[in-house]
């Protein structure tokens, strides 16, 4: 298998400790083929000047964390940024005490693009942005590099950062984000790497109290529990100006909105998702790209899931001509279903070979002894209501460790050679890859 050393290590030890690979998503990706169309369909939309939001939805193990880190890698190939936050009992959409605000800033924290894909990316973006004003201004006037600190050209560049910052102005706090990138490149002019640091701790939403914003920046506003989404929507207008395609924001673990006991909370986050549901649908945003993944409680519970908020219900309820043959992957919600014995069985392979790959060994697992490892599986105690394709590749990889790591190893009690014959005709159904 051709795959580069830093994709396969990510892959490995990314599913090893069961979390979603921040890399080489596609070399695994499996089974999702109409999702991805869609998905790819979106951003092309999303480019154009639309916005867009999906719910991802399905039970614990069916790949919704999956399905937002492949939009991640899709976003960076189309040159996308994206944000990603899992809401948590201290991270909503709606709160008090830094408890909504939190999810905007762990939204900054984990910013990032195709060359920072780790996160902490804004401060890389408004630099690149800047010097991009400078190549512009020095290309117009016909001057070179060394000219970049005389008074014509650091005017006509804060001239040029201006025409895009005062575009912000027509939103709401756009006045003073504007005013704070403003700062930010003042800073950047005087090598002021205080002022810096205090624009940007203004833009990740981490000052606590307009008092101590006033006395660093001269600005009263912050971004509070109040008016996060407010700036949220500036970020992706300003993303947007300097060259992006558009912004990408991923919410994960929506069932912690779910468990919300209080009923008035619960309800405000969810009128949250309802203003994001509405601006995105009347147009009040472009080239913004919300997702939100959640089990099927959080969205069907009609006592505490969305369909517990009249308005969401109405506008979430799944076509009623669907079926799992026929799919509508138009419509907002789109339903996540745990992968098929044979698409695992083709992830299993490919895993196989990424291992082989990484560790420079050739594989001599063959396809039966894959087939074997995962009927065993599937006859495991309580796997019928509770084993994940996660729980798999975990053992699968775990297995290959073991084989890689100590040659003598007895793979039969890995690999088991004879099944018995009630086990293969229980599985027969649920496992239908051909030989060879």
């Amino acid at each position: 298998m051709n795959i580069r050393k830093r994709d396969s290590l990510v892959i490995l030890n990314s599913l090893n400790g069961g979390v979603v690979p921040t890399r080489g998503i596609q070399h695994i990706m499996v089974g999702r083929t109409e999702e991805a169309k869609q998905i790819m369909t979106d951003l092309d939309n999303i480019k154009s000047g639309l916005s867009v939001v999906r719910f991802f939805v399905g039970s614990f193990g069916s790949g919704k964390s999956f399905i937002q880190g492949f939009i991640k890698q899709l976003a960076f190939n189309e040159k996308f940024v994206v944000a990603s936050a899992d809401f948590s009992p201290e991270r909503r959409l709606y709160g008090s005490e830094g408890k909504a605000v939190s999810i905007y800033a762990e939204l900054i924290k984990n910013l990032s693009t195709a060359t920072q894909p780790e996160g902490n990316a804004l401060p890389k973006i408004i630099d690149r942005w800047i010097n991009e004003c400078q190549k512009e201004v020095l290309n117009e006037m016909g001057l070179d590099f060394d000219a970049i600190e005389t008074f014509e050209v650091v005017k006509a560049v804060e001239e040029k950062i201006k025409d895009v910052v005062n575009q912000l102005d027509e939103f709401t706090g756009g006045f003073e984000f504007s005013r704070i990138l403003i700062q930010y490149f003042t800073g950047f002019l005087q090598e002021n790497v205080e002022l810096q640091r205090c624009a940007l701790k203004w833009l990740r939403g981490e000052y606590g109290t307009r008092t101590e914003a006033k006395n660093d920046l001269g600005l009263r506003e912050i971004i509070a529990d109040d008016n996060w989404y407010n700036y949220l929507k500036v970020l992706s207008q300003f993303i947007k100006l300097i060259g992006y395609s558009g912004l990408v924001v991923n919410f994960d673990e929506a069932i912690n909105l779910y468990k919300i006991t209080h009923v008035q909370t619960r309800e405000k986050n969810y009128e949250t998702i309802l203003k994001m549901y509405n601006d995105i649908l009347q147009g009040n945003v472009e080239g913004l790209y919300i997702t939100f993944s959640g089990t099927n409680e959080f969205l069907e519970d009609e006592r505490r899931g969305l369909y517990s908020y009249g308005a969401l219900k109405r506008r979430l309820e799944i076509n009623q001509y669907e079926t799992d043959e026929y799919r509508d992957f138009e419509q907002p919600v789109i339903r996540l279903t745990p992968l098929k014995n044979d698409e695992v069985f083709i992830l299993l392979q490919r895993l196989r070979d990424i291992h082989a790959a990484h560790y420079s060994y050739e594989t001599t697992i063959t396809e039966n002894e894959i087939k074997n490892y995962m009927i065993e599986m599937y006859n495991l105690p309580g796997a019928e209501d509770f084993l994940t394709v996660g729980d798999i590749i975990r053992r699968f990889l775990g297995a290959l460790n073991i084989l890689q790591q100590n040659p003598t190893f007895d793979r039969e009690t890995i690999f088991v050679q004879q099944i018995e014959e009630e086990k293969v005709k229980k599985n027969k159904s649920r496992f239908s890859v051909s030989e060879g």
